[in-house]
């Protein structure tokens, strides 16, 4: 699924990116995500997260758990808690895979439309 060297990027494959993308297809996912993209390395805990985000704890543990399988979430236990980062390297991967596969390598620009 994840290769790796020195001066490069994890590269996903087209399963690993379908997964990852599902993963955010969800608002209230997306809103995780962004979350802990915004706490850095630091993290949260899931009790700060549901806080923060007005998101019942079994709903969060759920959203928790998908972002988790699709390898954008880790998790790390510290003391009683756990504390959840977004893997910044997981996200970069797939921007990366989007950029190589869907604008041929190519940075993406947005053409602007005639006005009629």
């Amino acid at each position: 699924m994840e290769t790796t060297t020195p001066t490069q990027l994890p590269s996903l494959d087209e399963s690993a990116a379908v997964k990852a993308l599902a993963a955010l297809a969800q608002a209230q996912r997306l809103r995780v995500f962004r979350a802990l993209v915004v706490a850095g390395p630091d993290g949260l805990t899931p009790g700060v997260m549901a806080e923060q985000l007005a998101v019942a704890p079994s709903a969060l543990s759920f959203h928790l758990k998908e972002l988790a399988h699709s390898g954008l979430v880790s998790s790390e236990p510290r003391g009683r808690n756990l504390i959840y980062r977004a893997d910044i390297g997981q996200m970069n991967a797939l921007l990366a895979y989007l950029t190589e596969h869907c604008c041929e390598g190519k940075a993406c620009g947005v053409v602007a439309a005639a006005v009629c």
